[in-house]
């Protein structure tokens, strides 16, 4: 048990080619249960589709043990957001085949699984060298992503859902788009107390999202790389010195400083 336990230790943090190989297929993996939780969201449950998401919990669920076995911090893991956020969507993919009822609300459990997006971008913070280099934009970008996707799964159920269909879904995030973007064409409106305080919620924190995003995409980029001196974690792509205290910094590039 104990060379099982450092085989998979070493697959989720090790510097071997191996362990690198395995973890871009854990991150391909995620993306493609992300992309297949939005397209599915609207479609009718069929049993090669109970049967797929079966499997897919299983999978997901297979990580998430995998992950909770070689923490070195229990309680932190288990606090993490993406790891409640697995925790949930695990049990929405198993549990479906014994409920009769109420797929709608599974669906939105599912788009959950758009918060493992930020599991994913740590592991490209270790693997990617132009991840670090353009974080502040990249992580900008998917938090304005899952905000919209995970928000337009509970607008799908709460005002859609009767309507059904690809149809009902794509009215969902036509809304929520329109909402957060504050263009309000006034063809698609909530008309209940809740709804309307929905639509508050989704224009603060959408126009929020959006300068974010803007800013980071046009102030000057940074890599993230801590001083050892005084620090700092954020620097020009191609310091040599931290520009608070003067200590070397010794910043991995590719030899492309830019211009």
């Amino acid at each position: 048990m104990e060379a099982l336990h450092r085989t998979v230790r070493l697959l989720y943090t090790g510097q071997s080619q191996r362990a690198r190989r395995f973890r871009y297929g854990l991150i391909v993996f995620d993306a493609v249960t992300i992309v297949y939780f939005i397209a599915t969201a609207a479609l009718p449950t069929t049993p090669v589709m109970t049967a797929l998401n079966t499997g897919l919990g299983l999978l997901i669920l297979l990580d998430l043990v995998a992950r909770l076995w070689i923490s070195e911090n229990l309680r932190r893991e288990l606090t993490r957001i993406y790891t409640l956020a697995d925790l949930v969507v695990v049990l929405s993919l198993l549990l479906a085949p014994l409920i009769t009822e109420n797929f709608a609300f599974l669906r939105v459990l599912r788009g959950l699984r758009l918060i493992h997006a930020y599991s994913v971008l740590r592991d490209l913070r270790r693997e990617s060298l132009f991840f670090r280099r353009h974080e502040d934009a990249i992580l900008a970008a998917v938090n304005l992503f899952v905000f919209i996707f995970v928000i337009t799964s509970f607008v799908f159920v709460l005002a859609f859902d009767e309507e059904g269909g690809v149809a009902g879904y794509v009215d969902a995030l036509y809304f929520t788009v329109a909402t957060l973007t504050t263009t309000g064409f006034g063809d698609i409106t909530m008309t209940t107390t809740g709804g309307k305080l929905l639509s508050v919620f989704i224009m603060v924190v959408g126009v929020a999202l959006f300068v974010q995003l803007a800013r980071a995409i046009f102030q000057p980029s940074k890599i993230k790389h801590k001083c050892s001196e005084c620090g700092l974690n954020r620097h020009e792509p191609d310091a040599v010195h931290c520009k608070h205290c003067g200590e070397l910094l010794n910043i991995e590039t590719e030899g492309d400083i830019g211009t």
